[in-house]
């Protein structure tokens, strides 16, 4: 019961900040917040490779990473892709101080995790910045969209929690993640669907259809994100990424199933709903 309250105190006060940051704050508040989501996520995940005994420049990945996200936000952006720069860079740099260090093992190794930590964390989750941005006739403001992403996602992993904690007896991944269950996959897509069909009044110019086939895919897609922050955890031995988050963890364990759902939400809209 102390985890469960912790756990409800740090949603609500997340819940409560988050809903201003989108709603009640300036743009570059939001950004920033992104921008620092990605950083303390980032930072945990290379903590989660060193743990393993995997050597990295932390410090080369965490810059690159913040400078991803930021580039998006003051739309530096020369040409389609720019972001994608940072991380070719990115691998220059990690290889050049290899080539200077006197022990080069592992350097295969070291050098793909990083950029994979890049790649996973900083550019997938600066996909909310990308859908704060976009606009359509038969679109609400960005902030909906955002709010849209994080409802029908966040709302997936409560489902499967709640479905799965009452009702859970067959096991999904065990050797992956004791603890969910198909009870709780099958809620935790229930709750998806809910919550994008719940947002109809606002999304007024979306067809039911498409807030339909949105709330199953992000769905889906949330419950692999959290499934693959769960290979990487048990990989690297550990229970949860971090304990910034009382009762939840680290950023990376409420980031999860956000990271795969981002860039499905931002393509989906862009592709399906901006012209709808």
């Amino acid at each position: 019961m102390g985890n469960l309250l912790q756990r409800l105190i740090t949603a609500t006060v997340l819940i409560l900040a988050i809903a201003w940051v989108l709603f009640g704050a300036p743009l570059w508040v939001f950004a920033l917040v992104t921008v620092v989501f990605i950083g303390l996520g980032l930072n945990e995940f290379f903590a989660l490779v060193e743990h393993k005994g995997i050597h990295l420049e932390r410090w080369i990945g965490l810059a690159v990473g913040l400078i991803i996200p930021l580039s998006i936000y003051i739309n530096f952006e020369p040409t389609k892709g720019w972001e994608l720069f940072f991380m070719v860079a990115a691998f220059l740099t990690l290889f050049l101080l290899q080539i200077s260090r006197q022990d080069s093992s592992h350097a295969i190794v070291g050098v793909s995790t990083a950029l994979f930590g890049i790649l996973y964390v900083s550019w997938c989750f600066s996909f909310l910045i990308k859908l704060r941005f976009v606009e359509g006739p038969n679109l609400p403001p960005g902030p909906w969209l955002v709010a849209l992403l994080l409802l029908v996602t966040k709302g997936g992993d409560v489902g499967a929690y709640v479905v799965g904690s009452l009702w859970g007896r067959h096991a999904l991944a065990a050797r992956i993640s004791p603890s969910k269950t198909w009870e709780g996959a099958a809620g935790g897509l229930l709750f998806s669907v809910a919550a994008a069909l719940a947002l109809k009044p606002v999304f007024s110019g979306v067809p039911w259809l498409s807030l339909l086939v949105l709330g199953l895919l992000l769905g889906v897609i949330g419950q692999v994100g959290d499934l693959s922050e769960s290979v990487i955890k048990r990989d690297c031995q550990v229970k949860d990424s971090g304990r910034l988050l009382p009762g939840m963890g680290g950023i990376l364990d409420v980031l999860d199933s956000l990271l795969f759902t981002a860039p499905i939400c931002y393509f989906f809209v862009r592709k399906f709903l901006v012209g709808a």
